[in-house]
């Protein structure tokens, strides 16, 4: 396995508040995805990377409806 500084970088910003879901309001990655970080593979980190993505998008309002 490589070593962590040539993985996939973890999005954390260290930010953590979790919704209702149980989502980092941070960095928008569920609990379990945050605990499985360390040991996922870089393929596993990818999806989680993206289904954060998916939800930052989904819970961001757009500013007009502010």
């Amino acid at each position: 396995m490589l070593p962590e500084s040539q993985r996939v970088p973890s999005p954390c910003v260290r930010n953590c508040c979790l919704n209702d879901g149980d989502i980092c309001l941070g960095c928008f990655r569920s609990m379990q995805e945050i605990c499985q970080w360390l040991q996922a593979s870089d393929e596993l980190r990818v999806q989680f990377l993206e289904n954060a993505r998916q939800r930052r998008k989904a819970l961001t309002l757009p500013l007009n409806a502010l």
